[in-house]
């Protein structure tokens, strides 16, 4: 992020440390960058954390600008998906951060500041222009990062990765959360929707999947004459469906929409998409369908993954936002025929009294 260069540095923040083996070749390291990268290391501060055991430190620099560190323990977590999918981010245009430093072997990477507002606090509560006019820019990067996609360079998004995912459902928000036996004819159910949606979900076409595409994902840049919103967490990038990254931007973690900007952006990416030669269907229906049956696998994945995080990862945050992605279940499972057991699933474990309709004379 830039600051005025005038600007003082920042007061000293303390960083705490669980680890003081961890801690001391934090700050060996910070001392062999600091000069060749004009680092101040008492100006240290944590900037955030994420799901993972990873997180990031913001230092400031001697010239007035900054910095950030990010602390990924290596026995815990490999830089090496981030690095890579890095370099394909800058190669596309993208505002993605560039790597000063990394070593690899202690796990602390130094790289550019991107600004310290993300795009989810920077949207407002009603659909407006301005909040529009953020999730255009949204669309841009993402038509950047598909119209990049080389076959060979991530990881697919295939039938078995898909399954894994979908099976964090069961195993840790059904089992574990709910405390569901999942045995019989709800494990049946679930095996033949989860086979519809792998089905459904791998007869789309594949480009560069960023697989977390969402505001709080994405970065709004301090400085005011860059266009480009800055993107982070794309450490997870995989080759997959088309509709994958459009669903979690529209159907997102942390907030919703209503139906009508959802359709709005939605069909807005479809036009600038079509344009750019992406391969999304003609036809704006069937891949707002294929939107949706797309979306209704990472729902399902991220109430898992909350429960999870929740549960085995001690982050309890994570689960109160479980409801939205209920929501977002049912709302697809209603709209489709063949989801209707789903539903009743759904209802069912959650306590949830379905609507029932009256018909009077004849029918």
């Amino acid at each position: 992020m830039s600051v005025p260069a005038n600007s003082p540095l920042q007061a000293p923040v303390p960083v705490a440390w669980n680890d003081p083996g961890r801690a001391a070749a934090f700050a060996r390291w910070l001392e062999q960058v600091a000069g060749p990268h004009r680092l101040a290391p008492g100006s240290v501060r944590l900037a955030s954390a994420d799901a993972s055991f990873r997180r990031y430190l913001r230092v400031d620099t001697t010239d007035g600008h900054s910095r950030i560190v990010m602390d990924a323990p290596p026995d815990k977590e490999d830089c090496r998906p981030f690095v890579h999918v890095d370099r394909l981010m800058l190669e596309a245009g993208l505002n993605a951060p560039r790597i000063h430093a990394w070593d690899e072997a202690a796990g602390f990477m130094l790289m550019d500041d991107l600004g310290t507002r993300t795009m989810i606090e920077a949207v407002g509560a009603e659909p407006d222009r301005p909040t529009q006019q953020l999730y255009l820019r949204a669309v841009d990067a993402l038509v950047a990062w598909q119209l990049a996609s080389r076959p060979g360079e991530l990881p697919r998004y295939d039938e078995a990765l898909l399954a894994r995912e979908l099976a964090l459902f069961p195993d840790w928000y059904l089992a574990r959360h709910r405390g569901t036996s999942v045995e019989g004819s709800l494990r049946d159910t679930l095996a033949q929707t989860f086979k519809l949606i792998i089905e459904r979900n791998l007869a789309s076409p594949s480009v560069y999947v960023h697989r977390d595409f969402m505001p709080r994902n994405l970065m709004i840049p301090g400085d005011p004459s860059e266009p480009r919103l800055g993107v982070l967490d794309f450490q997870d990038a995989v080759e997959g469906p088309i509709t994958y990254d459009i669903a979690s931007l529209m159907r997102d973690a942390f907030l919703s929409w209503d139906e009508e900007f959802v359709l709005d952006i939605t069909v807005r990416y479809w036009q600038a998409a079509q344009k750019a030669g992406l391969p999304v269907d003609p036809d704006f229906g069937e891949f707002y369908r294929a939107v949706e049956w797309m979306g209704l696998q990472r729902h399902l994945k991220v109430a898992g993954i909350f429960a999870r995080l929740t549960l085995r990862d001690g982050k309890p945050k994570y689960l109160a936002d479980a409801p939205r992605f209920i929501g977002y279940i049912r709302a697809t499972a209603s709209r489709y025929r063949e989801l209707a057991p789903l539903l009743r699933l759904i209802d069912e474990v959650e306590g949830i009294q379905p609507a029932t309709a009256y018909a009077f004379g004849r029918v």
